[in-house]
């Protein structure tokens, strides 16, 4: 396949330049960023989630760059622009785990020449890489902000297990999807349906096309749709997990692609949505209209692999030392879906936690949905922790 070109300028707010950085960590990186013409300032890298692209920055970026920053927003491996990853080779799957998801980021910033950033801030699957980034190496990511995705710290180790200490029953993974299945109404997890085989050609080769798919599929995660109204979870229990939408804990037997076709919005709402026009909707479908869906599926292979989990254990006990942030919209379940991160984030997984701030008009994309509120948060949380 011939390396993509760089993105149309037309698509672009003013100031975002579009382009390549070879050779990070593999991959021909490609990127988008701001604050670029006066060299020395202060840098905030930008790590986007599924299923999205470096382009979900766009509100952001010349706000934060008209703040004196140097604004980069990569695709990040197996999205977009960015070249250099196999989605068809079984021995590559270990490229797609968290840390070496962190040295993606690390290696751009070597590429580029930046030895640190004032802040390292990601929204969805792009939250927890800003959590490792900040928590293996402060001394590079000074301070990070975490989006729509809780971070409740580093897997733990089971303790005194040699000395027979009683461990707290947990319910396995696997009695947990068990259960899903034999609920009255049959569900799955769709983080293991993300990670199976199938995914890929349901999303792409899906009967409505890409564009309506992801139309629907943004439009039943956004704060537009009725239907989420998130609350706390008490247990990760199947009973608790199936009070979440469809588009987190699905019907058995449909994939994502038909789930969300029942929540297609008019015509008429499609045309009141200012956070996401038709023309902005495009670039994303003819993204991955050319690219599949393949690499960003990957991250939930591994994320749900026992092996790649496990060597997160490592860092058993380590918190999360810099300034932190925490953003969410107020009509996102995704700060719940995973039952108790939110409460462990703000009491042990981070010590300099500043705030938590779930905004009202905003659904799972907040940074597209409010950008204004957003960046209200972020540049005065940059304000408050200049080095």
């Amino acid at each position: 396949m011939t390396d993509p070109a760089v993105l149309d300028p037309g698509l672009l707010p003013a100031g975002i330049r579009s382009r390549f950085v070879p050779k990070v960590n593999g991959l021909n990186m490609h990127l988008l960023e701001a604050g670029h013409e006066t060299p020395g300032r202060p840098c905030v890298l930008l790590l986007h989630g599924f299923p999205e692209l470096a382009y979900s920055w766009r509100k952001l970026m010349p706000e934060i760059a008209a703040a004196g920053y140097h604004v980069i927003a990569p695709d990040q491996r197996g999205y977009g622009r960015t070249t250099g990853w196999d989605a068809e080779d079984p021995a590559a799957l270990g490229s797609f785990g968290m840390l070496n998801l962190v040295r993606d980021a690390m290696g751009l910033l070597a590429a580029i020449g930046v030895r640190s950033v004032a802040a390292v801030v990601g929204h969805d699957f792009g939250s927890p890489v800003a959590a490792w980034c900040a928590l293996v190496r402060p001394d590079v990511f000074r301070s990070v902000v975490l989006m729509s995705a809780p971070f409740g710290g580093p897997p733990p180790l089971p303790l005194a297990t040699a000395q027979g200490q009683p461990q707290r029953p947990t319910t396995t993974i696997d009695q947990l999807l068990t259960e899903l299945a034999a609920l009255p109404r049959p569900r799955k997890h769709y983080q293991w349906y993300y990670a199976s085989p199938e995914a890929n050609a349901d999303l792409w080769h899906c009967p409505q096309g890409v564009h309506a798919m992801l139309r629907a599929y943004y439009h039943h995660k956004s704060a537009d749709w009725p239907g989420n109204q998130p609350q706390p979870l008490a247990s990760m229990s199947a009973a608790e997990l199936a009070s979440m939408p469809t588009y987190y804990i699905m019907d058995l037997a449909r994939g994502m692609a038909e789930t969300v076709a029942d929540e297609m919005p008019s015509a008429a709402e499609i045309a009141a949505c200012g956070w996401l026009t038709e023309q902005e909707l495009g670039v994303y479908a003819a993204e991955y209209q050319r690219t599949g869906f393949q690499g960003g599926l990957l991250w939930y292979r591994c994320r749900t692999a026992a092996n790649f989990a496990a060597e997160l254990q490592l860092f058993s006990g380590l918190k999360i030392e810099v300034p932190a942030l925490f953003i969410a919209g107020r009509s996102d379940w995704g700060v719940y879906q995973n039952p108790g991160a939110f409460e462990a984030m703000q009491t042990r997984a981070c010590t300099q936690l500043q705030g938590c701030h779930l905004i009202d008009g905003a659904g799972h994309w907040v940074q597209q949905e409010q950008p204004e509120a957003v960046n209200r948060l972020l540049l005065g949380f940059l304000r408050d922790n200049k080095a």
